[in-house]
């Protein structure tokens, strides 16, 4: 790659990201997504059995946007002739998608440090676009002094250092997506388990075991989701979970089982191969030489063990951790700041601290709702486009088909933590 100066970077080429440049594309403004992988990268990786919770329908044309879509027009249940696309196949759609709408994609490339431009020592820059001297003020951006020129108060746009040469840039979406960053260091001898993220397929994982016997630790959809298949796989399993996700019901998807999890759950259910066992928070991991595994609880509050039972559980296999995922800013991650583990975003997704920083995919939160399926931040790529539009001055009227098919969420004041009527 050669030094490049553009409108606008896109970190990451999965659904958000992918998702949030086609909404760029619509504008008039020069935009490239980088991803040091490949296109849906994070879905190729998926187990082979793992499949999305969410259901594709091709309701498009009834102003019902296929849940898992990312652009107004497009259906995964289409293109694919799948109703809960395996990780291969959503890759699939991902490279359609960027194919079609002639995306800048450089695969390949990873960023490795993120500095505004006011950071870095004087040098040689690229030649300014057409439209950098007149940046109307959105959302507090970069104001335009009377001569047309930007005042003192303009952000200077960002240098990303990349394996392949610096870019020059006026705005950044982060939008690297979790599935690489894995929540592992959870509890004293996690080292010695396996994260979910690390299986590429339950039923070779299970052959691949002198014994059927395995142990897991969460409770939600990754671990019950990896529970069914080994249990389908002919193996005994054990769920651990402080709480019982798979006993709750509640208001926001986000925080409760999926219809598609509890129905695969169910269909195990009469087997005497899996035990769900709710109220064990897991406070330890050990082995001593090439022993079992011994998996150390305590009962969480309001629980209590009943007469007999113990609060280690042995196991002859490497517990596995269904622990979740971590944001993966990176490089980005000190322009983001949080509060109480969540990132602090503007109403247009924005850094508080970095303008022309913007942040979209699952780790997107407003109001204590977490926007972490598809089908809630994908709303959110139009607001980010239109921000950026409208810096730049460009007309952003080519954005009004994402309100037209449901994919555009700007008042954020119907969402809470109770109720989501997005």
């Amino acid at each position: 790659m050669t030094l490049r100066n553009a409108d606008a970077v896109v970190v990451g080429a999965g659904a958000a990201g992918i998702g949030t440049a086609v909404a760029l594309s619509l504008l008039d403004c020069e935009l490239v997504v980088l991803d040091r992988d490949e296109i849906g990268a994070s879905f190729r990786r998926w187990p082979e059995e793992m499949r999305f919770i969410t259901p594709s329908f091709p309701s498009n044309s009834f102003g019902l946007t296929d849940l898992n879509a990312i652009t107004p027009n497009t259906s995964p249940a289409v293109t694919l002739d799948r109703e809960h696309p395996s990780g291969d196949e959503y890759a699939d759609y991902l490279e359609a998608v960027a194919d079609f709408h002639d995306l800048s994609v450089e695969t390949g490339v990873e960023v490795t440090e993120v500095h505004p431009r006011s950071a870095v020592e004087p040098g040689p820059a690229p030649e300014p676009t057409a439209r950098s001297s007149a940046v109307p003020a959105v959302d507090g951006g970069a104001v335009p002094d009377s001569e047309g020129e930007p005042d003192e108060t303009t952000d200077g746009g960002f240098v990303l250092e990349t394996t392949a040469g610096p870019v020059h840039t006026r705005f950044v979406v982060w939008a690297t997506g979790q599935f690489g960053s894995p929540r592992r260091d959870v509890v004293p001898g996690a080292d010695a388990c396996v994260h979910t993220s690390e299986i590429r397929s339950w039923t070779d994982h299970a052959a691949a075991s002198s014994t059927d016997e395995f142990l897991i630790v969460g409770g939600y959809e990754s671990g019950i989701d990896a529970a069914v298949a080994l249990v389908e796989a002919g193996c005994r399993v054990r769920v651990l979970d402080r709480g019982e996700p798979w006993a709750t019901r509640g208001p926001d998807p986000s925080e409760v089982l999926s219809p598609h999890t509890l129905r695969r759950l169910e269909s195990v259910a009469d087997t005497d191969r899996l035990l769900v066992e709710g109220g064990a928070v897991v406070e330890s991991v050990r082995r001593d030489g090439d022993g079992p595994f011994e998996v150390r609880a305590r009962p969480a509050d309001g629980y209590e063990l009943d007469e007999g039972e113990s609060s280690t559980y042995t196991v002859p296999t490497r517990p596995i951790l269904a622990t979740g995922f971590e944001p993966a800013l990176g490089p980005a991650a000190d322009h983001f700041q949080r509060e109480e583990g969540v990132i602090q975003l503007t109403e247009r997704d924005e850094s508080p601290t970095t303008p022309g920083l913007f942040l979209a995919g699952p780790d997107v939160t407003h109001n204590g709702v977490k926007f972490c399926f598809i089908y809630k931040f994908r709303a959110r790529f139009p607001i980010i486009a239109e921000t950026i539009g409208s810096r730049i001055g460009v007309e952003t009227a080519p954005l009004d088909v994402y309100p037209e098919q449901n994919m555009y969420l700007e008042d954020l004041s119907c969402c809470g933590p109770d109720m989501c009527d997005c």
